[in-house]
C-alpha cells in the first residue's frame, strides 16, 4: 500500500513538472505587409523574425506574409485589432483617421535628408506621434524608412511644378498628397498600391510616386516613361502590435520582443538607404526611361511652391509639430 501511495506521488510530482512543458506552446507571431520580400520593408520583417525566434530560443513562431497575401494594409489594422494578427507596417495614411500628425511627414520638402528625418522620429515629437496609437488599442513600435519618393509619368518630362499641369496621379489616402499636385495643377487619384501597375498600364492614372525600391521591385519602369528625380517627399512605415498582445507577453519575452523590434529598425534603415541607391543604379541600367535629377536651383523653385500647402495643416497636424520638424538642423 505504501509503495502504491509512493508512486502515486512520483507520478502526480512528475505530471505537475512536466505540464508546464506542454502548455508552453511557442506564441505565434502573424506579420502581414503589402511590398515584395526584396524592399527595405520586406527584408526587415525577415530579419525580425529571425532575431524573434533566435533570441526566444523558438518561444516566438513568426509567419511573415508579404505582397498582400494574406491582408492589405488597411484589412491588416483591423486584424490586429482582433487578435487575427500580431504585426503589421503600413504606411502612415492608414493611421491619419485617429493620429492626424502622421500627415506631417507627407508634408513636401519639409525633411530634407535621413539625418534630420530621423532625428524628430526618435526624439521628443516623434515618441509623441507613437504614443496617440494607444488610444485605438495599437502599439506603436517604430518608424521604418522606404525613402524618399520620385515622381514618374507617361505624359511629359517634370522640371519645374507646372508641368504636373492636368496629369493624372496615383495617391495614396493622404489629404496632404492631393494638395501636394494640386497646388501644381495635378489631379490625384487614391488607389491602393496593390492597383497602382495596372492602373498605370490601363491609363486610369497618367503617373505615380515612390521610392526607387517600390518603382524597381514593382516594375513600374514597365508603364512608366518619365522620371523625375526630386526626392520631395518621404514614405515611410509604422511598425505596429496590438495593446492586447503586448500585454499577453510574459516580461522576459516582452523585452526580447521591444529590443528586437529595435534593432530590426536599424537594420531597416541602413539597407533602407543602401536598397534605394541600388535600385536607382538598376532603373538607370535598364535605358527604358527618360530620367531628369533637379538641381538644387531647381529644388529651391519646387520647394516655394510646395510650402505654399503647409498652412493649410497648421490646425489638423498641429503646427508646433512642423515647426518643431524645421527647426532641426
Amino acid at each position: 500500500m505504501k509503495f502504491l501511495k509512493l508512486s502515486a506521488l512520483v507520478a502526480v510530482a512528475t505530471l505537475l513538472m512536466i505540464q508546464p512543458l506542454f502548455a508552453a506552446k511557442p506564441i505565434k507571431v502573424k506579420f502581414s505587409h503589402v511590398v515584395a520580400v526584396e524592399t527595405p520593408k520586406g527584408k526587415a520583417a525577415e530579419y525580425l523574425k529571425k532575431l524573434l525566434e533566435e533570441k526566444s530560443n523558438g518561444r516566438f513562431q513568426v509567419e511573415v506574409y508579404p505582397n498582400a497575401s494574406l491582408y492589405d494594409d488597411r484589412e491588416a489594422v483591423e486584424a490586429l485589432k482582433m487578435g487575427a494578427i500580431q504585426l503589421a507596417c503600413p504606411s502612415f495614411s492608414k493611421f491619419t483617421g485617429f493620429v492626424p500628425q502622421l500627415q506631417l511627414f507627407d508634408l513636401p520638402f519639409l525633411f530634407l535628408s535621413d539625418k534630420q528625418l530621423h532625428s524628430y522620429m526618435d526624439g521628443e515629437w516623434g515618441q509623441k506621434i507613437l504614443a496617440q496609437m494607444e488610444k485605438k488599442g495599437l502599439v506603436g513600435l517604430a518608424f521604418w524608412d522606404n525613402g524618399f519618393k520620385v515622381i514618374s509619368n507617361n505624359v511629359r518630362p517634370i522640371i519645374k511644378p507646372e508641368d504636373m499641369d492636368g496629369i493624372k496621379f496615383r495617391i495614396m489616402s493622404s489629404k496632404v498628397l492631393e494638395e501636394q499636385f494640386k497646388v501644381a495643377g495635378g489631379i490625384p487619384h487614391v488607389l491602393p498600391f496593390s492597383e497602382v501597375y495596372s492602373a498605370l498600364q490601363q491609363g486610369v492614372v497618367d503617373g505615380a510616386e515612390n521610392p526607387w525600391s517600390n518603382f524597381y521591385t514593382q516594375k513600374f519602369y514597365e508603364v512608366q516613361k518619365y522620371v523625375t528625380v526630386s526626392y520631395h517627399g518621404y514614405l515611410g512605415y509604422m511598425l505596429v502590435t496590438s495593446k492586447l498582445f503586448m500585454k499577453q507577453l510574459p516580461d522576459d519575452l516582452k523585452k526580447i520582443f521591444v529590443d528586437s523590434v529595435k534593432e530590426a529598425t536599424e537594420y531597416e534603415r541602413k539597407l533602407a538607404k543602401e536598397l534605394d541607391e541600388y535600385y536607382y543604379n538598376k532603373v538607370k541600367e535598364l535605358n527604358k526611361l527618360e530620367i531628369y535629377e533637379l538641381s538644387e536651383a531647381e529644388k529651391k523653385v519646387w520647394q516655394e511652391t510646395m510650402k505654399k500647402i503647409y498652412p493649410e495643416f497648421y490646425e489638423v497636424v498641429g503646427k508646433e509639430y512642423i515647426d518643431a520638424a524645421l527647426s532641426i538642423k
